[in-house]
């Protein structure tokens, strides 16, 4: 399978977007960043905030080989008049096990084996652009909240989207999973997709709409 985006895939370089959003319903404002680490780590960056609700998630990865993969990831969310919840995972390449720390459940917990090409949550929309470039099969398996699952994204189409006051021409990739549902529009030239949308049981749960480069 093909995404009709075929070019050859783009070296990974610090970039910073800022997002229009919807979060529980209600209007935000986000930022995703990728930022160096030093050597071949990076570190990756979801931020989204309005006036009910702050959201960060951040994967600390590497590139290993040309095959990017998640070392660590922290999730913290805060609802208004209800406790911050914090979760951590470590993905440790070395003894081949992935686990989380925090507000888990203990089924929750892991250990979860590794394997090759293994991505948690955040770190795989970066590797859906890259390959979605490169006209790869869009085929994954996340390694995320404790446990593993296949995930496969089909071209649903194209849509033109407004990038930076142009129209801009997106491929559209979605998942669909039980009664959650992923869909990404991705433009040729940008690192990050240019709109994210998560959906459960029918309804959006969040919905990120790019506008600009920092």
């Amino acid at each position: 399978m093909r995404s009709g985006l075929a070019a050859p895939a783009r070296a990974l370089e610090p970039f910073v977007a800022d997002y229009r959003a919807t979060y529980k319903g209600v209007s935000a404002d986000a930022r995703i960043a990728i930022e160096r680490q030093g050597g071949d780590r990076w570190r990756c960056t979801l931020a989204i905030a309005n006036t009910i609700a702050q959201l960060t998630q951040v994967t600390v990865f590497e590139d290993h080989g040309g095959q990017w993969r998640p070392l660590s990831g922290t999730d913290v969310s805060h609802l208004l008049l209800v406790k911050k919840i914090q979760r951590q995972a470590v993905y440790d390449w070395a003894s081949g096990q992935a686990r989380w720390s925090g507000d888990v459940k203990p089924e929750r917990a892991g250990p979860v084996a590794l394997q090759a090409g293994d991505l948690d949550g955040l770190l795989m929309n970066l590797v859906i652009v890259r390959d979605a470039a490169a006209g790869k099969p869009l085929r994954y398996r996340l390694v995320d909240e404790g446990r593993a699952k296949p995930m496969t994204f089909s071209v649903a189409g194209k849509e033109d989207l407004t990038i930076g006051g142009e129209s801009r021409e997106a491929t559209k990739v979605v998942n669909a999973s039980g009664n959650r549902e992923m869909q990404l529009w991705i433009v040729d030239g940008l690192p990050l997709p240019a709109r994210i949308l998560q959906r459960k049981d029918g309804r959006d749960e969040i919905d990120l709409s790019f506008i600009a480069v920092r």
